[in-house]
């Protein structure tokens, strides 16, 4: 199939321009810089041609940062590989990388092999894994050699949870030090679970069970005091280390000054932590819960510094954590905030919510584009195939129109959740057109696409280096 996007202003991390694309196959052919340029004829021979005039043409964005079909915290979490890819084409994200878990006794092997054959076939869009990390015995260190051969080249650490997914300084540090040696990216979530539970244990003593101490006994000192002492570890080991769902401006301040002294270290934020606030967290459960999320919502005040670390690339990446629960999940919390399933749904709205940064003046529109996708592609080893409008690259393309907006909610999202983080926020433009490696998957905004139009992506080392 050849197709022709005519006309539209493709924008790069680079800068923008008009701009013809020529897609032959699943890759994209060439890119002729003024439609004065293209060849005559050309769009006669064509099967499709796409009239951008007027849009912004984007590549297709990764999310590195999912969970689909997870099983954990008392409960599980109801948007599969097929609901969870599908709202996630609608919202213009192309690719996601997902996280597989090993359960009590199964290896981190068995654990990808299990989630692979899940989304195997079931996938709206590309998808890629990363793999939780627990503890640093033998056989969690010889599984990172074997999975990175099979093209999973991430793995992620918890300094948070006692008792289920944490692991302590020196267990960390092996798994640096291994992932130094074999060429794996360590992911962190950086909280100091062990003081937090202490944190969490006396305000349930003292009868403060409802969803705003969330927040307060994961204060945002034990964030940034993580993400300090992962830093350091990761010094040691000499490997480079991704902050995963970094919340706060104190965090933010721990990062800069590790990479100010030269340290392979990066961070995505969420949206989350962009438009919603602590105060959320306030009010009746029935409300207040659906924004229980780890790290919590932090104080609005804190929004300017994300967002001018996201400008000053002192963040790398925003990304979703996608992590949905129903309401009625959310009651199993009811009594003790500790038992609220923490996530928030958001693989829809990534593209649209942050082109308001576009629209506000907090980031260019080439910055927008490297946050969504390019930054996200070379982090986790798929650029060029993905990230990038560029010859030979895949044609996951994303046509976005700025002149028009839709108001968020549960009752028109694609997600398969019965809340809205973002209830009734306005969108300052749209998704209309989604291509997956050449083939139209969203035409007008409407889904047209496969269950088994994704397939697995193996994935190169991180190539997002200082």
């Amino acid at each position: 199939m050849r197709t022709l996007i005519r006309g539209g202003t493709v924008v790069s991390q680079c800068g923008s321009g008009i701009a013809d694309v020529f897609i032959s196959g699943h890759r994209i052919s060439a890119i002729f810089d003024s439609v004065d340029h293209t060849f005559p004829g050309l769009a006669s021979e064509c099967d499709l041609v796409v009239d951008a005039r007027g849009k912004l043409v984007i590549p297709g964005g990764v999310d590195a940062h999912t969970h689909l079909e997870s099983i954990g915290q008392g409960t599980y979490v109801p948007d599969t590989f097929e609901t969870g890819t599908r709202a996630a084409a609608l919202g213009g994200t192309t690719t996601i990388i997902d996280f597989a878990s090993p359960t009590p006794g199964q290896s981190m092997y068995e654990a990808v092999e299990g989630h692979y054959s899940r989304a195997n076939g079931s996938c709206a869009v590309d998808y890629g894994f990363h793999v939780f990390t627990v503890g640093a015995s033998p056989s969690v260190l010889h599984d990172m050699s074997e999975l990175i051969k099979d093209g999973i080249t991430s793995f992620k650490m918890f300094m948070a949870y006692p008792g289920r997914l944490y692991s302590n300084d020196g267990e960390i540090l092996r798994v640096m030090q291994h992932a130094s040696e074999c060429g794996g990216l360590v992911m962190m979530h950086a909280e100091n679970g062990i003081a937090i539970d202490v944190l969490r244990e006396q305000a349930i003593a003292r009868g403060d069970v409802l969803p705003r101490f969330h927040a307060t006994t994961r204060p945002s000192i034990l964030e940034a005091e993580a993400v300090n002492r992962a830093s350091v570890l990761a010094q040691i080991a000499n490997v480079p280390l991704y902050i995963v769902h970094l919340s706060s401006e104190s965090a933010l301040n721990a990062l800069t000054r590790a990479r100010s002294r030269g340290r392979n270290i990066f961070a995505e934020t969420c949206p989350q932590y962009l438009f919603l606030d602590e105060s959320m967290l306030n009010g009746p459960f029935e409300q207040s819960s659906r924004f229980v999320c780890s790290p919590p919502l932090r104080p609005r005040e804190q929004q300017e510094a994300l967002w001018t670390g996201l400008r000053n690339d002192e963040l790398q990446i925003v990304a979703t954590d996608h992590c949905p629960f129903c309401l009625w999940q959310r009651e199993l919390g009811r009594d003790d905030f500790r038992k609220i399933p923490n996530g928030l749904p958001g693989i829809e709205h990534r593209v649209e919510l942050l082109y308001s940064g576009v629209k506000n003046g907090y980031i260019s529109p080439s910055r927008w584009v490297e946050l969504l996708s390019t930054s996200p592609a070379k982090m986790f080893g798929l650029f060029p195939q993905k990230g990038v409008i560029a010859p030979g690259s895949d044609a996951d393309i994303v046509i976005f129109d700025p002149s028009k907006s839709r108001k968020i909610s549960a009752s028109n999202h694609s997600m398969n959740v019965d809340i809205s983080a973002y209830e009734n926020i306005v969108t300052s433009g749209t998704v209309d057109t989604v291509l997956l490696r050449g083939k139209p998957i969203v035409v007008d905004g409407r889904y047209i696409g496969r269950q088994s139009d994704g397939v697995f992506q193996k994935r190169d080392l991180c190539q997002y280096l200082l």
